[in-house]
């Protein structure tokens, strides 16, 4: 099924996505098109978290939330899409809210990358430290809320943010751990005008942010010094 993506990059590349480790914290809007678009392009060991159903409200915006889906749960969902898009991936479903007591159900795989794309300030911060101290790469998805310009979108270290509420946030938390690292984030600079109690989502944004966040994921895994 990667005859095309072989074309572009080798059968050699293809061996090399299909034996990393990814794992996907989250999976709304922005997590489930990471998911989609690893495993289209080769992804076949993929660890999935979360321990909501999905609810209508999800289907602007989330690719599995279907008529057909609705009440199930999102880790149940996604599985039954998995195998049916590749049925040799390799899928570790976790039903679960992760946090402080429940990240050794999650840290006891070997994983080569984490996409944080959920929306718990603290589980961001856990997974943040987590992977320093480990040596794992992580992606952390910031803000899509209210956000309609998918163009100001960038994948860059949160240091270097601006107009995005949660990642100040997160920076905050960061400076009180006295944690200075470099982190990957994915976040929008796009200054906000209508600002609402309950986020209004544009599905175009938190979508693309999930396509650039596992482009970035694929990209890294691909590149050689040859």
């Amino acid at each position: 099924m990667f005859d095309r993506l072989e074309k572009l990059i080798g059968n050699h590349l293809i061996e090399r996505l299909h034996s990393k480790v990814v794992a996907i914290i989250g999976l709304g809007g922005v997590g489930g098109y990471v998911v989609e678009t690893l495993i289209r392009n080769g992804i076949e060991n993929i660890i999935i978290v979360d321990n909501d159903k999905i609810d209508i409200t999800n289907k602007n915006r989330q690719i599995i939330a279907l008529n057909s889906t609705i009440s199930n749960y999102k880790v149940d969902a996604f599985e039954k899409r998995i195998k049916d898009i590749n049925k040799n991936v390799n899928v570790i479903k976790l039903n679960l809210f992760l946090n402080e007591e429940t990240k050794k159900e999650l840290f006891k795989y070997d994983i080569d990358y984490i996409v944080d794309a959920c929306d718990t300030i603290s589980t961001k911060i856990m997974l943040i430290r987590e992977c320093l101290n480990r040596d794992i790469k992580i992606i952390s998805s910031m803000g899509t809320g209210n956000k309609f310009n998918p163009h100001k979108l960038k994948i860059m270290d949160i240091w270097d943010t601006n107009y995005d509420p949660l990642a100040k946030v997160v920076r905050h938390e960061l400076n009180k751990l006295n944690i200075k690292s470099n982190v990957l984030v994915l976040s929008s600079d796009e200054e906000v005008k209508i600002k609402n109690k309950t986020p209004g989502s544009y599905s175009v944004v938190p979508n693309i942010s999930g396509i650039l966040i596992a482009d970035y994921i694929i990209k890294d895994i691909i590149k050689t010094e040859d």
